[in-house]
């Protein structure tokens, strides 16, 4: 048998040039999540409206006297003295051991029932992250009130849901609307800030609490029930929380101290079924480990010692001082102007004329020193461009007379 020679390849030699390897960072391909998410709009806002002496009616900020920096000092400076080892080491995911029990006993207070888990969370804004990591793969459906809060659609957004909005009127969600909304979409998760609602101020009417709840396990829908305002009440009775009327664990509570006593400490929770909480925990490990032990003893011992409540009935007083400062100058803005007349929180929504545009406006009101947030950012769909958001925590009485002389002027001057 003949056998052919070995063939043996020529050595080949190739030549890279350092270029061949390099890409320019303006090249680099970021993850698809971000393709139709944007930053959020009230933090570019921000940017513009940094100089001094500007009046901003823009963000959704505390008065500055309305946070106690004083008592927290001391009570920060009291938990380390006593459990300064445990507060300093790493904590559990699932909360600082007595914030865990004091805040138990908060929240069915608060919501008027027995909370079966509690999660601790770095912002409520946190508990709305982990409930769509939980719960939300590309395309899944997520219902949201029209308009709803820009911050947690921006959330929903990343992990890439399909935002569908439902009709509202003053009296929040329509209910017949949700649940033909319910059939069409087959939603995963509906949102809602039923009391004040961020950015109109409305609350959901009591009639239609139950209903939501009795929707959501007829469907099987969790309800992302988001009430970081409930407590910043200036007139009329508290009403039931939705969570209240949940029999089988389809309603999460998301709740915030941000507005009550600190938005820097970074503290709120999610209280709901365990199973749902056990799957937001171990997203949260990957998130940040744990809320701080330290901001979260800090909130303990506000409970502990119940502070909370005179805090509130005086941040409440000036609250509504300045609520009623921005309602009496609403009253004197052009014909064809509306807006809410809400019974607590940070926030009025106003409607102008249809003919106006209230993107344009902003740039001539902020050229003369004052800002606040065009309305369109805040629905799903877009449009809506006659609408803004005005909130008044963050100014004094003076200021909002002097603020709100200047947009009533910019109104006029463009409705003629």
């Amino acid at each position: 048998m003949h056998h052919l020679p070995r063939y043996v390849p020529e050595k080949v030699f190739f030549i890279f040039r350092e270029s061949d390897f390099t890409m320019k960072l303006d090249e680099l391909k970021y993850a698809s999540r971000f393709d139709n998410v944007s930053g959020s709009a009230i933090r570019e806002i921000f940017k513009l409206i940094a100089k001094p002496g500007m009046i901003s009616f823009a963000g959704g900020n505390p008065a500055k006297s309305a946070l106690p920096d004083d008592v927290c000092a001391q009570i920060a400076k009291e938990v380390l003295q006593q459990d300064g080892k445990a507060i300093l080491q790493y904590g559990a995911t699932e909360g600082y051991a007595p914030l865990l029990e004091s805040l138990r006993a908060y929240a069915e207070e608060a919501l008027g029932c027995k909370v079966d888990g509690i999660l601790p969370t770095t912002g409520s804004t946190q508990a709305m992250d982990l409930l769509c990591k939980a719960l939300i793969n590309p395309g899944d459906v997520i219902l949201v009130e029209n308009p709803t809060f820009l911050g947690n659609m921006q959330c929903m957004r990343l992990y890439e849901a399909n935002l569908v909005p439902v009709e509202s009127d003053d009296g929040g969600i329509i209910i017949e609307k949700l649940e033909e909304a319910i059939i069409k979409h087959k939603p995963k998760i509906l949102y809602t800030i039923p009391t004040f609602q961020n950015p109109t101020g409305k609350t959901l009417a009591a009639d239609r609490r139950q209903p939501i709840a009795e929707l959501a396990a007829k469907y099987g829908v969790v309800v992302a029930e988001d009430d970081p305002y409930r407590d910043l009440r200036y007139s009329g009775t508290a009403l039931p929380s939705i969570k209240s009327y949940d029999k089988e664990g389809w309603v999460m509570f998301l709740g915030s101290f941000s507005k009550i006593i600190s938005p820097g400490l970074r503290v709120g929770y999610m209280a709901g079924d365990p199973r749902i909480l056990r799957k937001c925990t171990v997203g949260k490990q990957s998130a940040d480990v744990h809320t701080s032990n330290l901001t979260q003893a800090i909130v303990d011992q506000f409970l502990r010692r119940n502070l909370l409540p005179e805090h509130i009935r005086t941040i409440c007083a000036s609250y509504k001082e300045q609520m009623d400062a921005m309602m009496e100058e609403l009253a004197t803005f052009p014909a064809g102007t509306t807006y809410t007349k809400p019974e607590g929180g940070l926030f009025i929504w106003v409607e102008l004329p249809e003919h106006l545009n209230a993107l344009e406006l902003m740039s001539k009101c902020v050229e003369r020193g004052v800002a606040y947030v065009p309305g369109t950012h805040f629905f799903a769909e877009g449009g809506h461009d006659n609408t803004l958001r005005l909130n008044f925590s963050n100014s004094t009485v003076e200021q909002i007379h002097t603020g709100m002389a200047v947009i009533r002027e910019v109104i006029a001057e463009a409705s003629k």
